[in-house]
């Protein structure tokens, strides 16, 4: 088989299509929740700390061979805890959904199968011959 069909193979299959989407999902909703965290819950928790902008904490720790200051940037960290935090929240939550869901889908019983000719055909034979006792 060649490169290319091999490629085109692992490349169509389901799993790796439905990743593909997570990943691109994923990105856009970190993206939502980067903008939630830095412009929604961020904003007031500084003001309730004394007008803090947490993005802007830092401390000096030298400067470098051209006098620049090297910053320790710890604010911007405690925001991607932040991020961080929701994010695997919503992820918990959808993944506890999906779960349930399932589990309720398996919960339901199935129809029962429709009988199949052979079946219609024996039941028929059954019922004449118990006419006819």
């Amino acid at each position: 088989m060649s490169i290319i069909k091999e490629f085109k193979a692992f490349a169509l299959r389901g799993n790796v299509v439905d990743m593909a989407v997570g990943v691109i999902i994923g990105g856009a909703f970190g993206k939502i929740v980067s903008s939630m965290v830095n412009d929604i819950l961020m904003p007031p928790i500084g003001m309730l700390l004394g007008g803090t902008d947490f993005s802007s904490l830092a401390v000096q720790i030298g400067t470098n061979p051209e006098g620049e200051p090297v910053l320790w940037k710890y604010g911007a960290f405690i925001q991607t805890c932040v991020d961080f935090i929701i994010l695997a929240l919503c992820v918990f939550l959808l993944v506890k959904l999906l779960s349930m869901a399932q589990r309720k889908k398996e919960a339901e019983p199935a129809p029962a199968p429709a009988p199949s000719k052979e079946e219609v055909l024996l039941t028929e034979i059954r019922d004449l011959l118990k006419e006819k006792k």
